[in-house]
């Protein structure tokens, strides 16, 4: 049978097809729907991690137990993945696992774009990229083989258009897994020192077998066509230049660490010139180069953003190709949703003039007009420890209101161990949890403060409370945000308070409940008196439209907000 899959819908269905019974993540574009998939099939335990290293770390230990597993995050999440990644290396695996790094070339929704094919040569285990829905079927199927094969772990590189690009896909049936026994090895899998030198032995021992491997792995193909051009290419890179230069001759390679060298040798020195296509760095065309082989790459095409047909064609052959135009389309920022909880917060932290060390989240939107707010964003979780940089290094009129603010699942992802630091450090801040009890930026998944599982099992909430009191806060509240006088008040006393302070600001998000509130707004033409205080809100349900402020009552879902900022009372509930 055949089937219309995303690229992530593919490899949910590889691990289901390849006998996987356990995978792990943690959501981020462009990787979620793996997971989301991956919990559809019964067959297999499917967990939202509380991040990445732990996600790494539970398939991680499925495999070690004996049975086949996999997890998957965004790019930037096998940064926090690392650590266990580097190690697990060197311990190599009982059953198979993959780990799946979705790319995100251009950054359509991620603060970097960086290249992971570097992490599987640090780390020297092997990396497949698939070009297709198909092939992220086949390769995920394939990874745990070599996986198997060569014991270690197996990555493999998805890109933003491969993940959420549709493509035909042969489905096939589920081959049960045949449980691996575990064996107690600690010479293998406890890397003290004196174990972890005997291992790293093992590891070069298994890259020379790998690179022998690689020269004939059927993933690597060769697609002749004109002997004047030849394109060494991989995952995405591989669709664009297949559409630009059609008549070109292709070394298309599934495997890219390690590279098919002696493979390459020989496709160079059948063609006039060689252009290497890959995006973002020249991950291939260094090592092409350093093996002697002359070949174009970085010199003609960006190392920056996505490549394109278009881009490829006019960059190799000079051919510009006009892109039809649907006419100026009107400039249209991301904007947090009407009813937003989080917008009455940073409202509350523009009036206290505050200084606002922000993180990874739909709030990070607070940054652009007209809220204003956000003063920083660099990484999960780092809102709490950049703002104790914040005030060892300003003055003290501006240090002592700082604040810090993250999301519920940011917090539990890796900003609980920065306010054990501040505790533990004295630091005068002021952290702000906003607890929408949904992971809400990916796509609204479950995480420990929502109460449910991936897999829709009740569990106990998380208390953010309890815990912040627990780590030693002296002031801890919890607030109602939509409250606009109690927020006041509250952040008012947490930024006075002379210690760590942190404030929950809990209440859902309205795309989760959207029927929270008992009606939408109006405004009453006659005692409006177009001051447009309204509009500092930042609420998209509010307008100018024929020289008058307008609420939108197909966006708005009754906030109060707006009502709460009018000086002249002018806005009103309705509730039909």
């Amino acid at each position: 049978m055949k089937k219309l899959l995303s690229g992530n819908e593919a490899i949910a269905r590889g691990a289901f097809e390849a006998g996987v019974d356990i995978a792990a993540a943690y959501p981020g574009t462009p990787s979620t729907e793996i997971l989301e998939n991956v919990a559809t099939y019964k067959e297999i335990y499917a967990e939202w991690s509380v991040n990445e290293k732990v996600a790494f770390e539970v398939a991680f230990g499925a495999a070690v137990g004996g049975k086949r597993s996999l997890a998957a995050m965004k790019h930037v999440g096998v940064n926090v993945a690392s650590d266990a990644l580097m190690t697990a290396s060197y311990t190599g695996i009982n059953a198979g696992m993959v780990l799946i790094s979705a790319d995100d070339p251009g950054m359509h929704s991620s603060q970097n774009e960086q290249d992971n094919r570097y992490y599987a040569k640090f780390a020297q285990v092997p990396m497949l990229e698939p070009s297709s829905s198909q092939e992220a079927k086949d390769f995920t199927k394939l990874a745990l083989e070599i996986s198997e094969l060569f014991d270690t772990v197996v990555m493999i590189r998805m890109s933003t258009r491969i993940c959420h690009g549709k493509g035909v896909v042969q489905l096939e049936d589920r081959v049960p897994y045949m449980k691996k026994d575990y064996t107690k090895e600690p010479a293998k899998y406890v890397m003290i020192p004196g174990h972890a030198r005997k291992r790293h032995v093992i590891v070069k021992a298994r890259n020379a077998k790998l690179k022998e491997y690689v020269e004939n792995v059927p993933v690597n193909i060769i697609e002749k066509g004109s002997s004047d051009i030849g394109i060494i290419t991989s995952g995405v890179s591989y669709a664009y230049a297949r559409e630009a230069l059609p008549d070109a001759s292709f070394l298309k390679l599934g495997m890219t660490n390690p590279l098919p060298i002696n493979k390459i040798k020989s496709f160079v020195q059948d063609h006039q010139t060689v252009y290497v296509v890959e995006e973002l760095e020249p991950f291939m065309e260094e090592q092409i180069e350093a093996a002697g082989l002359k070949v174009f790459g970085k010199d003609v095409l960006p190392d920056v953003g996505e490549l394109s047909p278009e881009l490829i064609r006019e960059r190799i052959l000079g051919v510009k190709t006009d892109v039809p135009q649907n006419g100026e389309l009107p400039g249209r920022p991301p904007v947090m949703c009407a009813g937003c909880p989080h917008r009455a917060v940073f409202n509350a932290l523009r009036k206290h003039r505050t200084t606002v060390s922000g993180d990874i989240g739909c709030y990070t939107l607070s940054t652009l007009p007209p809220l204003n707010t956000m003063d920083s964003c660099l990484c999960m979780g780092a809102s709490i420890g950049m703002a104790q940089g914040f005030i060892r290094s300003m003055d003290k009129r501006k240090a002592d209101r700082v604040v810090s603010v993250l999301g519920d699942s940011t917090f539990i992802h890796s900003g609980i161990p920065s306010l054990v630091n501040a505790v533990y450090n004295q630091a005068k801040i002021t952290v702000v949890i906003l607890d929408n009890r949904i992971t809400a930026m990916t796509g609204h998944q479950e995480n420990p403060g929502s109460g449910k599982t991936l897999l829709g099992d009740d569990v106990k909430p998380f208390d953010f409370e309890a815990v912040s009191r627990a780590i030693g806060a002296g002031y801890v509240r919890t607030v109602d945000p939509i409250d606009g006088m109690e927020l006041d008040r509250v952040i008012g006393e947490a930024i006075e308070y002379q210690g760590t302070a942190v404030v929950i600001a809990k209440r859902p998000c309205v795309l989760v409940e959207p029927n929270q509130f008992p009606g939408i707004m109006k405004i009453d033409k006659e005692l409006c008196t177009e001051c447009k205080l309204c509009l500092r809100v930042g609420c998209p349900s509010i307008s100018i439209h024929d020289g008058m402020v307008t609420i939108d009552q197909n966006l708005c879902f009754g906030c109060s907000l707006c009502q709460q900022v009018c000086p002249q009372d002018a806005i009103h509930r309705i509730t039909s």
